[in-house]
């Protein structure tokens, strides 16, 4: 590892570097300010890389091997690897690294760099207070996981937490956390944990919060039961382009676990958990969040949205240049 280490060392050490991404021994790229630039990082072939992906995995019990060729796993730090290798990754083994961002730890940061304003952080702060079920969506790399972690902060002292996530990112600050990350099969087929598996074994452990890092499969259905049998204060990640989307994919998962719910039914059951969602969106090579909506009604079958926050014209720059900002939208209406 340590070669391979000290090669990246600078990219990882370099604040302004969001992701790092290596394409092969000869091929490693870096994220700066929202846009992916080629470095001079070389290695000497792709076992070099190969044996650094062999022993960052390994510190965290983890691997990746022709049983299991593709896997993700966190530093200390809170930075996020995934590797993949050959015959998946059909030009040799590629890595990316997703750095967590040390500028931004606090509400205030988040106000600070501009991906939300002080009235938007005020609403989710009283969202958070008094315990609503709150999805934060939106694409990869939009800064979904830094907006949670900074929203952390606002939980009561005396609560107890428990984050469930499939690679171990969160590192909240509360002093009665407990951090729950998932398994894969052995080398046998077996010993394999889920994110179900662990919701499930989280709800024995009596929590005050629970944190599901990423819900993409049947395990929407148990967060959405976990929030309606009295769990309240829920949050959970889910990957959309729109609120909206964010809903659809809901239903879709849901109806993927094999309950036995008739659309309808799953919709209403939606409707009367789900409280708040929070969507980030990457604007000029910035992070922002760009809605803060709740669920208003069922109308017609269908689940409505009704837009809290939005981005909305605020004014023109000196250049004459539309400029767009997060608004309270029902003030705006009244």
């Amino acid at each position: 590892m340590e070669n391979g280490y000290v090669k990246l060392k600078k990219l990882l050490d370099d604040p302004t570097i969001s992701e790092i991404m290596i394409n092969g021994p000869s091929k490693v790229f870096a994220e700066k300010s929202g846009v992916k630039v080629p470095t001079d990082v070389v290695f000497a072939n792709e076992q070099e890389v190969l044996e650094l992906v062999d022993k960052i995995f390994a510190l965290r019990g983890k691997r990746v091997d022709k049983d299991i060729p593709y896997s993700d796993v966190c530093l200390e730090d809170g930075t996020r690897i995934n590797a993949i290798i050959s015959p998946l990754s059909r030009f040799g083994v590629s890595v990316t690294f997703r750095k967590f961002s040390k500028s931004i730890k606090t509400g205030e940061d988040l106000v600070r760099l501009g991906a939300m304003d002080q009235q938007a952080l005020n609403y989710l702060i009283d969202c958070i207070k008094t315990k609503k079920n709150i999805i934060i969506s939106g694409g990869t790399g939009v800064g979904k996981t830094t907006v949670l972690q900074a929203l952390s902060r606002f939980f009561t002292p005396d609560e107890r937490v428990i984050t469930i996530e499939d690679a171990a990112e969160l590192r909240l600050e509360q002093p009665n956390v407990v951090s729950l990350e998932t398994r894969p099969k052995d080398r046998d087929g077996k010993g394999e944990v889920t994110l179900r598996d662990l919701i499930a074994n989280a709800l024995r452990m009596t929590p005050d919060r629970l944190i599901i890092g990423e819900v993409r499969g049947a395990e929407a259905i148990d967060m959405i039961q976990a929030m309606a049998t009295g769990h309240s204060g829920t949050l959970g990640i889910l990957h959309g382009n729109s609120p909206r989307e964010v809903i659809g994919r809901l239903e879709t998962m849901i109806l993927l676990s094999g309950i036995a719910l008739p659309l309808p039914d799953i919709r209403r059951l939606i409707a009367s958990t789900i409280e708040v969602i929070v969507h980030l969106q990457r604007m000029d090579g910035t992070r922002k969040v760009t809605s803060i909506s709740t669920i208003d009604c069922i109308r017609q079958g269908e689940i409505v949205l009704k837009d809290i926050f939005g981005y909305a014209f605020s004014h023109k720059d000196a250049n004459g240049k539309d400029v767009y900002a997060l608004k309270p939208l029902v003030a705006l209406m009244s």
